[in-house]
């Protein structure tokens, strides 16, 4: 009877160590649960991410011209003065050089002189070939001489007539006429001056004439964003002198090729400009929107970590942090795109920082 009732004393009492282990581990869970620090977590979905970059760029004329003159000569007639809308053809200026008329009238007369020679010695070779159809009449060396001479003659005729062409031909450069529709910019002549080609008789030109009915405005665009232009795009832009008032214009050209300073795109717009509110030489802001292309990762700012170990966020499984690498892409206000091996509709970190393990319990 004693040792029945031992028995049941020492199995009463493993029951009680064992309840007792149960309730312990199962309050140390509790307590781990309950002690996890409580973090903040989102989830991770993709977007299309549209961003804008503001450039500096500067306002050209379409077609821009500094105007020379090519012979050395003086100002004759100035017919245009800065400011002065001239269309293409309209005459200019008139130079004046005496010694190229000169020059003309000599070569006018060489060239009638070395005609006259070519007339008789052809004229000398024609009778000889028709008298030489007579048999003996004529001899062939005194026919190949005669040809000989009339070939010559022909050949000095043409240099003769080549050169009365090309002194003709710069006399036409003393007659200036605009190239196209423009207005004059700029003018640093005056009647009576000598004038001539760039470096010897001007170091500044007779006019510039530029094009402001249509205007061009270059953008050098950084070769990150590159990829997201293409030709027929429309921009906005807008000019500090003309305020609250913006610009639209389309890419015209794409150089398709990087700067090697700069590392960049030059891109070009054609601005279309016939109220001529706008004036080469402006500087314009061209906002470029760079929109992606696909849907990629976006989140806040405060979920990516920058330290010496990389950069990373926190991805949470089976309520642990888990450090992912990522690279991150463009950034907007408080928002980035990141690129990485995350699963779709994973839990992250909202405010990460260094200071957070990898492998925290997360409540």
């Amino acid at each position: 009877m004693k040792n029945k009732l031992l028995k049941k004393s020492f199995l009463f009492l493993v029951l009680a160590t064992v309840l007792t282990a149960c309730n312990s581990s199962e309050k140390k869970k509790i307590a781990s649960v309950e002690t996890s620090p409580v973090i903040e977590t989102f989830t991770i979905s993709k977007e299309k991410l549209t961003t804008e970059l503001r450039i500096p760029a500067e306002l050209a004329g379409f077609q821009q011209v500094d105007i020379y003159a090519k012979v050395s000569s003086f100002v004759k007639e100035l017919n245009v003065d800065i400011g002065a809308q001239v269309k293409k053809g309209q005459l200019l200026l008139i130079l004046e050089a005496p010694e190229i008329s000169s020059q003309l009238a000599a070569a006018q007369s060489r060239e009638l002189s070395q005609k006259a020679i070519y007339t008789a010695s052809k004229s000398t070779f024609d009778r000889l070939f028709e008298t030489s159809k007579i048999e003996g009449t004529i001899s062939k060396n005194d026919l190949e001489q005669a040809a000989a001479r009339k070939n010559s003659d022909y050949a000095q005729y043409l240099a003769t007539k080549s050169a009365y062409k090309e002194i003709t031909i710069m006399k036409s450069y003393l007659v200036i006429r605009a190239p196209f529709d423009g207005i004059i910019s700029a003018r640093n002549v005056n009647l009576g001056a000598f004038v001539g080609p760039s470096g010897k008789g001007s170091e500044l030109p007779l006019f510039t004439l530029q094009q402001q009915d249509k205007l061009r405005l270059p953008v050098y665009v950084p070769e990150i964003y590159t990829g997201y232009l293409t030709i027929g795009d429309e921009l906005i832009f807008n000019v500090k002198s003309i305020n609250n008032e913006t610009f639209r214009a389309k890419i015209a050209r794409m150089s398709g090729a990087l700067d090697n300073r700069l590392r960049s795109e030059r891109v070009e717009l054609d601005v279309f400009n016939k109220n001529q509110k706008l004036l080469p030489g402006m500087v314009a802001e061209v906002i470029l929107p760079i929109k992606s292309k696909d849907s990629n990762y976006v989140v806040p700012k405060s979920a990516v970590v920058t330290s010496s170990d990389g950069v990373y966020v926190f991805v949470i499984k089976n309520n642990k942090t888990v450090r992912t690498p990522i690279q991150k892409g463009r950034e907007l206000e408080n928002r980035v795109e990141i690129f990485g091996d995350i699963p779709e509709n994973s839990l992250l970190v909202k405010m990460a920082s260094e200071e957070l393990k990898d492998g925290t319990m997360v409540k």
